[in-house]
């Protein structure tokens, strides 16, 4: 009897300790679920491959659920936009370990056959963009072009950058609002097509962040396997795809600037 008592509370240990080797990773949709999971999933398994941990990659259907998402805590890592970081550094506290060293800018994109010559001239008119709270392609965006071109716009929401650049290809919006990374991803006849209006001021990029409950110890694992990744070919080669071209630490100071930009007034809850 005491030997099966023994036995049953060295499985639930084991049960205890395997269930806390394991972890959430939500990304932010930028593209759709396929490609999200095609990009990350290599990258996850790399991560678990270096320190000896299971990621599960958890897919969210749209920016507002995976801000929710966030909003609740249920990741336990996230690839995230920054302003969304800043946003629950104050509630959630996600804390960020890595992100890539080229700045985050945001662009206003036309048909490379489009009339339209300046920025100003979108005043009143729609501007498809990835989500609302988009921190490059809509955030950013509009605070410009209300600030330097004195064009409100009216964001229209099509979920992923790849539906953006579609949109705009296709005729249905007279402009998009992007990223340069995510622009650099698309296929060379959509790139092609496009014509870039505006760029943004940069910004950190997005950063891989952990949630305070997942310990000290385990976050800097991540971290240095996100840099040793970083260090090899075939580990930038995956990042890449990320986008992270070239990792480097990250930290909330990183992103504490951004609180002074006025964000705020075009987020949308």
């Amino acid at each position: 009897m005491l030997a099966r008592i023994a036995l049953a509370l060295c499985l639930s240990v084991a049960t205890l300790a395997a269930v806390a080797d394991s972890y959430t990773f939500g990304v932010v949709p930028q593209f759709e679920q396929r490609k999200l999971f095609a990009i990350w999933q290599p990258v996850l398994d790399e991560l678990s491959r270096r320190t000896g941990h299971e990621f599960h990659f958890s897919a969210t259907l749209s920016v507002p659920e995976f801000e929710r998402g966030l909003a609740a805590g249920s990741f336990d890592f996230v690839y995230a936009n920054p302003y969304q970081i800043l946003r629950e550094s104050s509630r959630q506290g996600y804390v960020p370990l890595v992100r890539d060293r080229e700045p985050l800018r945001g662009i206003l994109v036309v048909r490379k056959d489009s009339p339209l010559t300046s920025p100003a001239e979108l005043d009143g008119k729609a501007l498809a963009v990835p989500s609302p709270n988009a921190l490059g392609a809509s955030l950013l965006l509009r605070l410009e072009l209300e600030q330097l071109f004195r064009a409100r716009v009216q964001p229209h929401d099509v979920k992923t950058h790849t539906s953006v650049y579609l949109h705009v290809v296709n005729g249905l919006v007279p402009a998009g609002g992007g990223v340069e990374k995510t622009l650099r991803e698309q296929a060379p006849t959509i790139r092609n097509a496009l014509r870039i209006l505006h760029v943004t001021h940069g910004v950190p990029s997005h950063p891989v962040a952990a949630h305070p409950r997942v310990p000290e110890a385990v976050r800097l694992q991540i971290q240095k396997a996100f840099l040793d990744m970083a260090a090899s070919k075939a580990g930038r080669a995956l990042l890449g795809d990320i986008p992270i071209a070239d990792a480097v630490p990250a930290s909330i100071a990183d992103y504490r600037p951004m609180a002074g930009l006025g964000l705020g007034k075009y987020w949308m809850d």
